[in-house]
């Protein structure tokens, strides 16, 4: 295929309609991100449960709907079980002395078996069609791929919701425990601050946050996959790097944890706009994760190419400035 007929190929208006339904996905998976940032961010913790507790939000949603439950109901009690996800890691950790990677691969791996059991097979569907939606008789979907105007609207109220809680919760007493934690965990102890409890509860409520993320997911594409959840640390750590860096780019002089926690919702956006441009571009769909891993190295190696950048700029100013005052000395006779 020669460069002329691939351009020709390549419709501008199929990408702009393929937008809408990009930031529909983009806000859950930012959500998601959310919950990777508590740990991955605030307690230093790469958590690898989150692929697992995605999986499990999607598969207690999908078959609490199909038991005829309330989407919104469904979705509280996804919630509480990704927060037993978490509890799970957290307590192999402090409990048992296990890594924290490790931890989160151990109970990542049984909660592969355990969403097997929960929805009997390694797929389940709910249609939207049989369901309704929330608008129209209070129990149906709240987002589906059939109502993206509708699925955005409400992702982003639910990405307020969580943001307000957030910025509240880690203003807390408790709260500032925890993010002393992650921050300092020596000082913390030596403040008293009890360091096993506050890393439990953080996995916990970073886990129940992911398991929302998967039920939303769940909604929207009206299916649940046992494996739906592969990866999801990764793309969790595109959205959190991708939003760091914009804020930094916008705020260069900081900005509060609100803020930051919104770019983090637009971070997740932005990665899956990139990840429509490329399949727009008409790439291989196999090579997709092979691109994410590209984006999340080059995103996470900008600040330090930065900083060794300002390093080798301060050292040669500094040369530049000796050799000067050199010159100097030697122009009086030193």
């Amino acid at each position: 295929m020669t460069m002329s007929v691939y351009l020709s190929a390549l419709s501008v208006t199929n990408l702009i309609s393929r937008m809408p339904a990009a930031v529909a996905q983009g806000i859950i998976w930012g959500l998601m991100a959310l919950g990777v940032f508590i740990t991955f961010r605030l307690l230093d913790i790469p958590d690898m449960t989150v692929d697992g507790s995605f999986a499990t939000g999607g598969a207690v949603t999908v078959m609490l709907l199909l038991a005829g439950m309330p989407a919104w109901a469904a979705l509280l009690i996804a919630i509480v079980v990704g927060v037993l996800t978490g509890l799970c890691t957290g307590l192999l950790h402090t409990k048992l002395g296990i890594p924290a990677i490790l931890a989160g691969i151990l109970t990542q791996f049984a909660l592969y078996s355990i969403n097997l059991r929960i929805m009997t097979k390694a797929n389940q569907t709910a249609s939207v069609q049989k369901f309704g939606m929330f608008w129209e008789n209070g129990n149906g979907f709240l987002v589906s791929s059939l109502h993206i105007p509708q699925a955005i609207l409400v992702g982003l109220v639910l990405a307020a919701i969580i943001v307000a809680l957030s910025y509240w919760y880690f203003g807390t007493e408790q709260g500032s425990a925890l993010r002393a934690t992650g921050n300092n965990p020596a000082m913390s102890r030596a403040q008293g601050i009890h360091i096993g409890t506050m890393k439990v509860i953080g996995l916990g409520v970073s886990n129940g946050i992911v398991a929302l993320a998967g039920g939303l997911m769940t909604q929207f594409q009206g299916t649940a996959d046992v494996s739906m959840g592969r990866g999801a640390i990764v793309i969790g750590l595109a959205a959190i790097v991708i939003g760091e860096i914009l804020c930094d780019a916008i705020f260069s002089k900081g900005c509060n944890f609100a803020v930051k926690l919104c770019f983090i919702i637009f971070g997740g956006i932005v990665y899956y706009a990139v990840m429509v441009v490329i399949l727009w571009l008409k790439l291989d769909p196999n090579d997709l994760k092979l691109f994410t891993a590209i984006i999340v190295a080059a995103f996470l190696a900008i600040p330090q190419l930065k900083a060794q950048s300002k390093s080798s700029f301060s050292r040669s100013k500094k040369r530049t400035g000796t050799a000067k005052g050199c010159q100097a000395f030697r122009g009086y006779g030193w």
